[in-house]
């Protein structure tokens, strides 16, 4: 597993670029993903993208939303909410997240934004 978190951001953004794009999303969505798990704001993600920062300092740096424990299901083959080391569990809730915004799931859910409420 450390041979993963000693990974940069820079060789696996690209990745998740590419995935995304393939599938007719945009770069900006994928930002937004970051974004809202991580805490950072678009200058610390570019910052990330483009520098040495390896996956264990970014996840280190980042401020997890919230919200993230909303995130479930299968990656990889293994189910995100049942990974124990911290660390990969960070890594494969992004992993998911660009999962579900590739296979063009709508950016409020994949934001998990609550349901609008009634008017009344």
């Amino acid at each position: 597993m450390s041979r993963v978190f000693d990974m940069t951001v820079s060789s696996v953004y690209p990745l998740y670029v590419t995935k995304v794009e393939r599938k007719g999303r945009t770069r900006d969505e994928l930002d937004a993903v970051i974004r809202w798990l991580t805490g950072f704001d678009e200058a610390a993600v570019t910052r990330h993208a483009e520098g040495t920062t390896t996956l264990r300092e970014f996840f280190d740096e980042a401020t997890l939303n919230p919200r993230a424990d909303q995130v479930t299901g299968v990656v990889c083959g293994i189910r995100v909410e049942q990974i124990d080391d911290p660390l990969m569990y960070r890594i494969r809730l992004l992993d998911k997240l660009v999962d579900e915004l590739a296979k063009g799931r709508p950016l409020s859910k994949v934001l998990r934004e609550p349901a609008p409420t009634p008017a009344g």
